[in-house]
C-alpha cells in the first residue's frame, strides 16, 4: 500500500511538473510554435516521458488552456454570485482579484486572448461564459440601477466592456506602457497597485453619468 501512495504521489507530481512547464511554454509561443521537445526541457524530463503522460501536444494545450479558463472565470464567477456585497464592492473586489493574478502572471492576457482568437467555438464553449454571467447577482444589481434610472440598461455592456479594459488592457499593452513611459518592472507593477483603487472610483463615475 505504502509503495502504492508513493507511486501515486511521484505520477502526480510528475503530470503537476509538465503541466506547469507547458503553461510556460504554451504562453510565450503559442500552440502553433511551441514543441513537446520545449516542454519537455523547460520540465527538466525526457520526451518519452512526457509522452507517457500527455499522448499529444494538443491534449496537453487542451488540459491547460481550460484549466487556465477556468481559474480566470472561477474568480468572476465567485464575486458576481455573492449576495451579501454590493455590486461597487463586486467591481473593487474583482479588480483587486484580477490586477493581482496578472501581475503574478502577465502572459494570461494574451495567451487567452490569442487562442481565443484562433479557436472561439472550442474554447467558448467550453465555459458556460455567458450563462454563469447573465444570471449572477452582479447583473441583477446592474438591471437593479438601470430600473432606478443610475443609468441606462443598454450602458451595461459598455460599463462591462470598461471594466474588462480598465483591468486587462495594460497586461496587453505591458511592452508598449513600460517603454512608452519608461518604466522598469517594480515601477509598472506600482502602477498596477494603484489601479487597485483607481479602476473602482473610475466605473462609480462612469455608472453615474445619465
Amino acid at each position: 500500500m505504502a509503495k502504492k501512495k508513493v507511486m501515486r504521489e511521484m505520477d502526480f507530481s510528475t503530470e503537476e511538473k509538465i503541466k506547469n512547464a507547458a503553461r510556460v511554454v504554451f504562453q510565450k509561443k503559442g500552440l502553433a510554435a511551441a514543441r513537446t521537445r520545449d516542454i519537455a526541457e523547460e520540465a527538466g524530463v525526457n520526451l518519452a516521458l512526457l509522452n507517457y503522460y500527455f499522448r499529444s501536444k494538443e491534449k496537453l494545450f487542451e488540459i491547460i488552456m481550460y484549466e487556465t479558463l477556468t481559474n480566470f472565470a472561477k474568480g468572476i464567477t465567485g464575486i458576481f454570485n455573492d449576495e451579501n456585497t454590493t455590486l461597487e464592492e463586486k467591481i473593487g473586489l474583482l479588480v483587486e482579484k484580477y490586477l493581482e493574478m496578472l501581475t503574478n502572471d502577465p502572459n494570461i492576457p494574451m495567451f487567452i486572448l490569442s487562442e481565443i482568437r484562433n479557436r472561439p467555438k472550442d474554447l467558448l464553449e467550453k465555459l458556460p461564459a455567458k450563462s454563469v454571467l447573465s444570471n449572477s447577482v452582479a447583473i441583477n444589481q446592474f438591471g437593479e440601477m438601470a430600473a432606478g434610472g443610475e443609468f441606462s440598461e443598454k450602458d451595461i455592456p459598455h460599463l462591462l466592456m470598461n471594466l474588462l479594459g480598465l483591468t486587462v488592457f495594460p497586461f496587453v499593452g505591458k511592452p508598449f506602457i513600460m517603454a512608452l513611459g519608461g518604466l522598469d518592472e517594480l515601477e509598472f507593477n506600482t502602477l498596477m497597485q494603484e489601479r487597485k483603487k483607481m479602476i473602482p472610483l473610475w466605473m462609480k463615475t462612469m455608472m453615474s453619468v445619465k
